[in-house]
């Protein structure tokens, strides 16, 4: 009823001018701690689809309702595109993002120079990452992610490889472990060897091939797939240095049972994805503890929105966004925009749109209020451009009346039938909150990112300005720095 008072809207609109106004004072701090959210493909459709959502779970109509992400004060727009693709993949696009520079899809943390799967086109080309950049500033770094560590997406935060799929010497070809290339499992453990932080789902690609998995011992599929037969937990913990804490984990009740802060290190990987991160998360401040004396952050990272949607199934895709955004607003309280510069992006979009001229809070999972004017049946809101909901029954499409179109398994009709749902080529958002926020603004190219990001921390290759007058307190510089990444592959 409200909202139909011509003063509402003019009174929400006189408090958004003031709080814009507000934005003149920028913040110009040095950023304590980087959080960087990364939303794989999280596009924009996807964003807007979860507020609704979230706001219906809230048992409202949902249009109106604010992520965490939305209450950013600046917002800018990330183009995507690889160096030899104009639709990007997790690969390229995470070399951009966390090393600064564009690449090849299917590479991590290698320049363009590189060609997929030519091992001898690597050296040279490596690229470092913002975590190696906060790690060498003498910085406390940790990475999170609801998929495998050794995944695209977080392998180029310390990996370099010019195929994101060698998650161990056992996926790679023979050239390649003559070539002299290293695999990406080997490597996170090798090329940073003192992350404070670790979590996320692969455990496999850390033992011998065949070795039995501790958790699920008569699987086959679980078993170890390492052909060096090295144990890189082990090494893992052979790195530290003496007198350090360091812990391994792979069950929920390992992690709440740790003193976390007397541990230095924190290795946890579940098998498959999500299970631990999401107990993990819910103890991560105290895993903060790790970093550095004051600096806290837990929550959910949503490495899941990028499989929902490639499998075509929106409703795991759209919870799982919802359930970053829940994430980001716990790190939101638990951190100060004073000290913490906090970013939220993806690293690309899918060909996913709902639309359908629905009335203001239809379920966002639901029907159009019309039907096909062309072959006279009904169709959800939420479509694809391509994937597996393509069906055809008696030669006409299917009716989605005559399904359960609510099921959680659900995947919504595609115009062109495809076993995978492909990603989309449009820009990302990039939400931004901190000192220096304000950096992000207008459209950039992805790989600008990183830049921005260490120029308010003062790490990486331009520090020129970390002494000027205008930037307080060069003490701030000597406290640990949290780069943690909630990288959703």
């Amino acid at each position: 009823e409200r909202e139909k008072d011509p003063e509402y809207w003019r009174g929400q609109a006189q408090e958004t001018l003031r709080t814009a106004l507000r934005l003149q004072r920028l913040n110009q701090n040095v950023a304590k701690n980087l959080i960087l959210f990364l939303g794989d493909g999280m596009g924009v459709s996807t964003v807007t689809a979860a507020r609704i959502l979230k706001g219906q779970l809230q048992n409202r109509k949902g249009e109106e309702s604010l992520l965490e992400m939305d209450q950013f004060p600046y917002v800018a727009l990330a183009k995507t595109y690889n160096t030899n693709a104009q639709v990007p993949d997790s690969a390229g696009t995470a070399t951009a993002y966390l090393c600064g520079v564009k690449a090849n899809e299917g590479t991590v943390g290698v320049s363009a120079g590189v060609t997929r799967d030519r091992c001898n086109t690597t050296k040279g080309q490596e690229v470092t990452s913002i975590l190696r950049w906060a790690k060498d500033a003498g910085k406390a770094v940790g990475i999170v992610t609801t998929t495998r560590v050794t995944h695209a997406t977080p392998s180029a935060a310390y990996a370099h490889s010019a195929n994101r799929d060698w998650y161990s010497d056992g996926e790679m070809p023979p050239d390649a472990l003559e070539g002299g290339c290293k695999d990406i499992a080997r490597q996170l453990v090798e090329n940073i060897p003192n992350i404070e932080v670790i979590l996320g789902g692969g455990r496999k690609y850390m033992f011998p091939k065949n070795a039995s998995d501790v958790e699920y011992p008569h699987e086959d599929k679980h078993r170890g797939t390492r052909l060096d037969r090295r144990d890189l937990v082990k090494a893992w913990h052979e790195a530290k240095d003496p007198g350090k804490v360091a812990k391994y984990v792979w069950h929920r009740r390992d992690l709440l049972a740790l003193n976390l802060s007397r541990v230095d290190f924190l290795l946890g990987e579940s098998q498959g994805v999500g299970g631990l991160v999401v107990e993990a998360l819910g103890g991560c401040q105290g895993a903060g503890a790790a970093m550095g004396d004051g600096e806290r952050c837990r929550g959910l990272a949503g490495g899941r929105i990028d499989h929902g949607h490639h499998e075509g199934k929106a409703k795991q895709a759209l919870h799982e966004a919802v359930e970053l955004d829940r994430a980001i607003g716990l790190a939101t309280r638990l951190t100060s925009a004073q000290d913490t510069l906090s970013v939220v992006t993806a690293d690309h979009s899918h060909v996913f749109t709902f639309g359908g001229y629905t009335p203001r809070g239809n379920p966002i999972f639901g029907l159009a209020p019309m039907q096909s004017d062309v072959d006279r049946k009904p169709f959800t809101s939420i479509l694809y451009g391509n994937g597996p909901g393509y069906k055809i029954v008696a030669g006409e499409r299917e009716n989605v009346s005559a399904v359960d179109f609510a099921h959680a398994n659900y995947q919504a009709q595609s115009a062109v039938p495809l076993r995978q749902e492909t990603h989309g080529g449009e820009d990302v958002a990039v939400f931004a909150r901190g000192p220096m926020a304000h950096l992000l603004h207008g459209v950039h190219e992805q790989n600008y990112i990183p830049h921005a990001m260490a120029y308010a921390a003062c790490i990486g290759s331009n520090r020129g300005h970390c002494n000027s007058a205008a930037r307080p307190a060069a003490t701030v510089l000597l406290l640990p720095i949290l780069a943690l990444l909630f990288l959703l592959c």
